[in-house]
């Protein structure tokens, strides 16, 4: 079982920018574990569950339809937590099985999961938040993805304020600027675990 000793956990909020701080650090080198990805590949294989908990209505041509499951989950806590009892026992074993390879490198790597703080399911040290504050992750959503305000608001709503993330983080990477300032932000965090980690050849 793997014990996260290397670890570093990535968090945020919807549309803080993670994505784009984990493509940074994998120009670093350093191996990401995407929580959102297993996530993906979890609904994959179990589309039958999907349908016999949602209905059939939530399939189309045989895979989840994840934007409409997507909008139902975040409107009704009930149902979130239907799928989260499917889904997060499954993500984490698939979390954990990644983990001892990146464990057996002894060096550090990336977990990027959204509802770290949410959830609490991974006992993990060194926690980065990817801050941008409140106004423009509702901009962001609704220009990146076409929500309108409602709909932005409800997705933000369901997680944990991000103000209170920032609080808790070991490491916080200010996305509120555009890529220069990103960059420079990753930047300094490098220097910050290489500090930590000396023999880290990156």
């Amino acid at each position: 079982m793997a014990n996260f000793e290397n670890a570093i956990a990535l968090t945020g909020g919807i549309a803080t920018g993670k994505s784009s701080v984990c493509s940074l650090l994998n120009l670093y080198g350093f191996q990401i574990i995407d929580a959102d990805k297993v996530a993906h590949q979890m609904l994959s294989k179990n589309v039958d569950k999907i349908s016999d908990i949602f209905g059939n209505e939530y399939i189309k041509e045989g895979r989840v339809d994840r934007k409409k499951l997507g909008n139902l989950i975040f409107n009704d806590l009930v149902y979130r937590q239907k799928l989260e009892k499917l889904l997060h026992p499954l993500i984490k074993e698939e979390i954990l099985k990644q983990s001892i390879l990146c464990e057996s490198k002894e060096i550090p790597y990336i977990i990027d999961i959204p509802l770290f703080y949410e959830k609490n399911n991974y006992n993990i040290d060194e926690v980065i938040v990817v801050y941008c504050d409140k106004y423009k992750q509702i901009n962001r959503l609704i220009d990146r993805e076409g929500y309108d305000i409602e709909d932005a608001q409800s997705r933000i709503d369901a997680q944990m304020p991000i103000e209170v993330k920032k609080e808790k983080a070991s490491f916080v990477i200010d996305n509120t600027k555009d890529l220069k300032f990103l960059q420079n932000q990753v930047e300094i965090f490098i220097k910050y675990i290489k500090n930590k980690y000396p023999h880290l050849k990156i």
